[in-house]
């Protein structure tokens, strides 16, 4: 009887915590403690199956009774919310960059990306090194580079000819290594003067000209100096990373035309209603969309593990490889993407008024947090 008891209560309160930790990420909030819950939805969804099964052995312990059926409803419910969001990145769902055709690919122009958060806190550079070596991508962006990770990767000089980006400390530091020439490159400070982004315009051989872009914007929770007192941090909460993923989309928005890439570590997970937002205004697509999850961060603990480093490419391309790697002593996976070329619609992306509008609502604030944290350009 007591057991019985216990186990109910045990399920009510559950159900209840699962409602508000699915239901927290609508809010119009950019706090950290908010936007946080929009990582663990498959999580929630494990948490939710656990809760029914739960809920099916009280009823049948004890007659089921109107109460077992409200809290079935209610579970089934917040499960379906939550699948809402994971399932487009499964196999059941449609593709949303094609697979290339095998048969052809011998008559195509391919190349290969790789995008790694190698760890500033890591030093295995040798093994680092050696991955890079043994996947021979063409592009790799290579996030939270120091100057020890400069050093490190001086093996690697000879084999990418051209290179961008910026050094610096605390994991802060870009570069983007190409074998294709550089037409034009920028090393660009969108929101925050301390977070580099990387644009180049690169001549990639029986393709043309590709607009490319590498990102590592702020993420929701990390502990910052407040205006330059060194005495009072705060968590920053999500309005710098969402102010520059939007201005990212603004700039992929003004030339429509062209072929893009747009990677990095967006310290934001593939469902995200801001990563929604930027690919309906930058009208780029995600390769995971239809294939799976392929969650990067972190290494280390495989049921906290979320997909936060991403590429979105313009539907100029097909999809040949998709894969993620480990790299030795990184709290991240690599990604690396093996692309091909497609035929091109010029026809310009056509968002939404309202997804304007959020867009410039998201930069607006983003704008204002960093100013009030000293970090504004």
């Amino acid at each position: 009887m007591m057991f019985s008891k216990i186990l109910f209560w045990v399920v009510r309160v559950l159900t209840l915590l699962l409602i508000v930790a699915s239901l927290l990420p609508e809010l119009p909030s950019g706090q950290w403690f908010i936007k946080l819950w929009e990582f663990p939805r498959l999580q929630l969804t494990l948490a939710i199956a656990v809760t029914l099964l739960l809920l099916i052995l009280h009823a049948w312990l004890k007659r089921p009774r109107k109460e077992h059926a409200v809290l079935l409803v209610l579970l089934l419910a917040t499960g379906g919310w939550q699948a809402f969001h994971i399932l487009p990145f499964t196999p059941v769902w449609p593709k949303e960059v094609p697979t290339a055709d095998a048969r052809t690919l011998e008559d195509q122009a391919t190349f290969k990306v790789m995008t790694a958060n190698v760890d500033y806190k890591n030093d295995r550079y040798a093994e680092a090194v050696d991955l890079i070596r043994r996947e021979d991508p063409d592009l790799l962006l290579l996030i939270e580079v120091d100057d020890e990770w400069k050093q490190g990767l001086a093996p690697l000089s000879e084999a990418y000819e051209y290179r961008i980006g910026e050094v610096r400390g605390e994991g802060l530091g870009i570069m983007l290594w190409s074998r294709f020439p550089m037409r034009e490159q920028e090393v660009a400070h969108l929101v925050s003067e301390r977070r580099p982004s990387i644009f180049a315009t690169l001549d990639i051989p029986d393709l043309g000209l590709v607009r490319y872009t590498g990102i590592h914007p702020v993420p929701p929770g990390l502990k910052d100096r407040i205006a330059h007192n060194d005495e009072t941090t705060e968590r920053r909460d999500s309005r710098v990373r969402d102010a520059e993923v939007m201005l990212v989309a603004r700039h992929v928005q003004q030339n429509p035309d062209n072929r893009w890439i747009v990677t990095g570590d967006f310290n934001d997970v593939a469902w995200s209603d801001t990563n929604q937002l930027f690919s309906e205004l930058s009208d780029l697509k995600d390769p995971r969309r239809g294939r799976g999850l392929l969650s990067t961060y972190h290494t280390a603990y495989p049921f906290w593990r979320y997909p936060i480093d991403h590429m979105f490419v313009s539907d100029g391309f097909q999809l040949v490889d998709l894969n993620r790697v480990k790299l030795q002593g990184s709290d991240h996976f690599a990604i690396t993407t093996t692309l091909t070329a497609a035929r091109k619609d010029h026809t310009a992306p056509e968002a939404s008024r309202q997804a304007h509008q959020k867009a410039e609502e998201l930069i607006e604030e983003g704008a204002e947090d960093a100013s009030e944290h000293g970090v504004s350009n």
